[in-house]
């Protein structure tokens, strides 16, 4: 393992020279990797599981979207896609990779057949850490660690298929065999990260819930929305409003931070540009520093928890989802942004 130092502070990392695909596979070589759901997660790591040559099968429920997605992919009924508890009694590593709320209500019909010396796997230190209120409490004779993809299934295929990794982080919850650590690490490889950062549960769900409440979508789509709507208001064209707001950043902006970082996307901008970013980050940064705050506290006490909890338990809850994303989709600044979409160059 690699030891990287962030200005002091030092990291635990491994990476693809130091664990690579052949060493990860030959550890696996005689372990069936059993996939458990087929829908944002599942896609992507069973897939890449599959085409690095491991051993792999998909539990899905049928009738359902995601089971014919899984046929559509290329998993066979009946020879490597099966119903989710016939998955989980041939499987030696269980990927538990159901909806927060979807694990709770299948916990009873996967925990029978968790027998000893198994492995289950989460992308997501949810269940574990909120025990108290999801009821999921692995047998102490069973291996249980994640590997938590910094992205969503669909990037993480994406990347992959373009010869590309997705970091991602890794825990052990439960060391049972003395296994588990290397475990661990072969699934990473082989759904294909980047590098694998140390973590444990509780961490990894904090700044999980706390980052997609935040930077990664909550608050960039108020950002944007409060930005759009301002430049609407104060007589702004939408195509100009959606462009100075959203287009320019993720087409233009935020390839450049992500390839070099911040400071080299500002030192490559106009002077101008570089004297406002630079005069206005830390206002931005002081007002929305308690609202984060507030979130962090909120994800702490279980608060976030249980409110996913209660919202996705509801039959109603994809009815109620479509409602809320419907309402954005078809503001002004969405539909702006579908047609500004279908105007570039590569859509034409």
């Amino acid at each position: 393992m690699a030891r990287l130092n962030f200005g002091g502070v030092e990291e635990t990392v491994v990476t693809r020279e130091e664990y690579p695909l052949d060493k990860a596979r030959d550890y696996l070589k005689d372990q069936k990797i059993a996939v458990i759901g087929y829908g944002v997660q599942g896609p992507g790591q069973a897939q890449n599981l599959r085409d690095n040559g491991f051993n792999v099968i998909v539990g899905q429920r049928s009738p359902s979207k995601s089971y014919d997605k899984a046929v559509a992919d290329g998993w066979v009924p009946g020879e490597t896609l099966f119903a989710i508890e016939d998955a989980v009694k041939q499987g030696d590593i269980i990927m538990y990779l159901l909806s927060d709320a979807a694990q709770i209500a299948a916990w009873p019909l996967i925990e029978p057949h968790l027998t000893e010396g198994k492995a289950l796997y989460f992308s997501h230190g949810f269940g574990i850490t909120f025990n108290e209120r999801t009821k999921i409490n692995p047998p102490k004779n069973i291996d249980v660690f994640l590997v938590a993809p910094k992205g969503s299934g669909t990037s993480l295929r994406r990347m992959f298929l373009a010869g590309k990794g997705l970091n991602s982080s890794y825990a052990i919850h439960q060391d049972f065999t003395g296994t588990t650590f290397d475990r661990a690490i072969s699934i990473g490889i082989g759904i294909g990260a980047g590098y694998l950062f140390e973590t444990d549960f509780k961490k990894e769900v904090y700044s999980d819930l706390t980052g997609e409440r935040g930077t990664l979508m909550g608050a960039i789509q108020g950002l944007f929305a409060a930005q759009y709507n301002l430049l609407r208001e104060r007589g702004h064209s939408p195509s100009e409003a959606f462009n100075e707001t959203v287009e320019e950043a993720t087409q233009s902006l935020y390839p450049l931070v992500a390839e070099n970082g911040m400071d080299w996307m500002y030192a490559n901008c106009s002077t101008t540009a570089q004297r406002g970013a630079l005069d206005w980050w830390k206002k931005f940064r002081d007002a929305t520093a308690p609202v984060f705050a507030e979130l962090y506290d909120s994800v702490a006490s279980g608060n976030e928890a249980q409110l996913s909890i209660d919202s996705n338990s509801k039959d109603d809850y994809r009815v109620k989802l479509e409602e809320e994303l419907k309402e954005l989709r078809e503001s002004e600044m969405w539909r702006a942004g579908k047609t500004v979409r279908s105007l570039r160059p590569e859509n034409n």
